[in-house]
């Protein structure tokens, strides 16, 4: 029978490759060993220098840019969990100045019904509900478009104060005595105090100015973080760049690239995953350290808003190492991802055949696209990739939009597509 025939020359045929492939394997020489080992022990480098990479760049935009820091705490100021901190260290401040007991004494007369009013029935508890009308009125100020203002203005000094500090320059208007760096929060009391006055406590009036200073960076870190500030914002611009480097290396440099392009994207998603969970499980490890004064729900607010763009990073990079993987592996000769392809190519073939029937043509553009579809796919990917660098922040739904992009610009170029392959001789014509 002659499928048999065939049959069987083709199973000589493959068996006659194995042998072969196998005796070239048995032969393989030292040097193809070595970039196999190279081509590994650099993308094995480049993962365990790309969480590093993360990091570093992340502290380089929060402590090297001003306005970056700011914009990242100022919601904090709308927080609700801080806005409670912050009432009762007012409170706590403000108490500390108020004299009970000759809080009713210095009163006048026709002011007592006020007050008495303000502050409610008393009681026994002369202390209880002054308290509680101080911190009635320090959460008014807290809850303002003015307090607002004070943090945005407190943090941005904050963060010009460390910067100087670290760099060795002029102090600025924030205090740095002793090598440390402190902050003055006086006009957030100061505002407490207009309202306590306006709503009936003159008393509070003869509150004298209450300078509250907050250490921002002890003396012992100053010296120490001083000298590698400007390592930082150095390696916090080519960490990065020199992880890819390394991985991009080691993926030329293999003899199988498209395997090796796929193990290394996926290294780099799972490095940065793992630097996400650290950073969850630091978040618990750093609250519980917390000593009992602190409140820690604010903790854990200003923890979340300042690891924000960091968990931002990390969340692109896994998706960015499973795009890249995916695509690297869709765009191989494996079985599945043959399958993929056929199927798209299919459905596309069939959406041109229906616009044919329906009297669609392309003109002079399809025949264009067909002899140059090599470079017009190269362009479509140059130009998504462009894109994805010219992002300032990209985030992970930015790498999967330009992804969905570039398939639908694909698809398109397909679509319009038209081959003039010649003609092989014996080959009927299409009618």
């Amino acid at each position: 029978m002659p499928n048999n025939e065939s049959q069987s020359e083709i199973a000589a045929l493959r068996a006659q490759v194995a042998a072969l492939e196998a005796e070239a394997a048995k032969r393989k020489p030292p040097h193809h060993r070595l970039r196999s080992f190279l081509s590994a022990l650099l993308i094995v480098i480049g993962c365990i220098l790309a969480p590093l990479g993360i990091t570093a760049g992340w502290t380089s935009q929060i402590v090297g840019n001003t306005d970056r820091y700011v914009a990242t705490v100022a919601p904090l100021a709308s927080n609700p969990d801080v806005q409670a901190a912050v009432a009762n260290r007012v409170t706590d401040a403000v108490m500390e100045h108020i004299d009970l007991s000759a809080l009713l004494e210095d009163l006048a007369p026709d002011q007592r019904p006020l007050l008495e009013k303000a502050l409610g029935k008393l009681g026994n508890s002369l202390e209880g509900a002054v308290r509680s009308f101080v911190h009635d009125k320090a959460e008014d100020v807290v809850a303002s478009d003015a307090f607002q203002t004070v943090w945005t203005d407190a943090n941005r000094a904050i963060h010009t104060a460390l910067v100087r500090a670290l760099t060795g320059s002029d102090e600025g208007a924030v205090k740095i005595n002793n090598d440390t760096v402190t902050l003055d929060l006086a006009p957030v009391i100061d505002r407490v105090k207009t309202k306590l006055v306006d709503s009936g406590l003159s008393v509070a009036a003869k509150i004298p100015e209450i300078h509250t200073d907050f250490t921002i960076l002890k003396s012992d870190d100053i010296g120490r973080v001083k000298t590698g500030f400007r390592l930082l914002e150095i390696v916090g611009l080519w960490l990065p760049i020199i992880a890819v480097i390394l991985a991009a290396v080691g993926v030329l440099i293999s003899a199988h690239r498209r395997r090796t392009l796929v193990a290394a994207a996926l290294g780099f998603a799972f490095a940065a995953l793992v630097l996400g969970v650290a950073l969850t499980v630091f978040r618990t490890v750093y609250l519980n350290a917390l000593p009992d004064t602190v409140s820690q729900p604010a903790a854990g607010a200003v923890y979340d808003a300042m690891i924000r763009l960091l968990r931002t990073t990390i969340r692109m990079v896994v998706v960015l190492g499973v795009v890249l993987a995916l695509a690297a592996w869709l765009s191989g000769p494996g079985k599945y991802a043959t399958v993929v392809r056929q199927v798209w190519h299919s459905g596309i073939a069939a959406t041109r055949a229906t616009a044919d029937r329906h009297g669609l043509r392309t003109g002079p553009v399809g025949p264009f696209i067909g002899g140059h579809r090599a470079w017009i796919t190269w362009i479509l990917v140059a130009a998504a990739v462009l894109a994805y660098l010219l992002w300032s922040y990209p985030t992970g739904w930015v790498v999967v939009g330009l992804a969905l992009a570039l398939l639908f610009a694909l698809a398109v170029a397909e679509f319009l597509a038209e081959d003039r392959e010649p003609v092989e001789a014996g080959t009927p014509k299409p009618s």
